[in-house]
């Protein structure tokens, strides 16, 4: 959505300071805050609110066949909406382009990381695995949807337990739960995009600072060992990112993960049991 050209003009004279119109630097983050199990019927349950952004994240499971390619590996969807709750340019309707491309980055981060441990959602190789479905439903939109959606889903999926499956009937007791943890690995995804305006890279933009955004690059960091890997990488909007400013973007990224990754951490580890 367009917003006044003095606003821009704002926003890019204040970054050339390494200022913000809300005071940040440019590689800080809004607060964060995040809660868990707010679901009684979802395997697992997240809402996360980046500043102003809020986002509400279920995790359901099911069974089903698995895909040909992969006889022995359980199987993951995301899907994401916008309703019109969220801010005045979503409407009612089937997902749009930016939902589609929410579902698809988060999916990737956790997906390449190798969070979930699929072999261990086998139930029957060939026959039947455990499919994990991720919903991500937007409650306002004030910016960076892209990085409280990662966090929900994996927050979600760090405290999903498995439902109870009748082996004789071949069903899923939706709403009865065990206390079997989703298989995770250590590959936590930790999802960050950064902008760019003129010649400054930022993280975590407001909405006007999104809507200003010229190109912006979200990479999906996990930490399995002592070095850090990038599982995912994906650009969008129309800009030009260069070889400089993606050199900048990951040294970046290394410094937003190691301030903000524990803290995030440390909240979801409280909640695990």
């Amino acid at each position: 959505m367009d917003i006044p050209n003095i606003n821009k003009k704002q926003i890019a004279n204040l970054l050339k300071g390494n200022k913000r119109t809300d005071g940040r630097g440019l590689l800080d983050y809004r607060d964060i805050e995040i809660e868990t199990g707010i679901s009684n019927n979802a395997e697992g349950s997240a809402r996360v609110r980046l500043g102003k952004t809020e986002v509400i994240v279920g995790v359901k499971m099911g069974v089903q066949e698995p895909y040909s390619d992969h006889p022995d590996q359980g199987t993951l969807m995301v899907g994401m909406e916008f309703n019109p709750i969220c801010g005045e340019r979503y409407e009612s309707g089937p997902p749009r382009i930016n939902a589609i491309e929410v579902a698809r980055v988060v999916d990737r981060g956790i997906r390449e990381s190798g969070f979930i441990d699929w072999k261990k959602l086998c139930i029957k190789e060939g026959e039947k695995v455990w499919s994990v479905m991720i919903d991500i439903y937007a409650i306002n939109d004030d910016g960076n949807i892209l990085d409280a959606a990662a966090m929900g889903a994996v927050a979600a999926l760090r405290v999903a337990k498995f439902p109870v499956y009748d082996k004789k009937e071949e069903k899923v007791k939706f709403g009865e739960f065990t206390k079997d943890p989703l298989p995770l690995t250590d590959n936590i995804p930790f999802s960050m995009t950064f902008h760019k305006i003129e010649e400054n890279i930022f993280a975590d933009p407001n909405r006007d600072e999104e809507d200003t955004s010229e190109v912006r690059l979200t990479l999906a960091i996990s930490k399995p060992k002592k070095e850090k890997l990038i599982n995912a990488m994906q650009k969008g909007n129309e800009g030009f990112i260069s070889g400089d400013d993606l050199d900048k973007i990951v040294g970046s990224a290394e410094k937003v993960y190691d301030k903000i990754f524990p803290e995030i951490d440390k909240k979801v580890k409280g909640f695990m049991r």
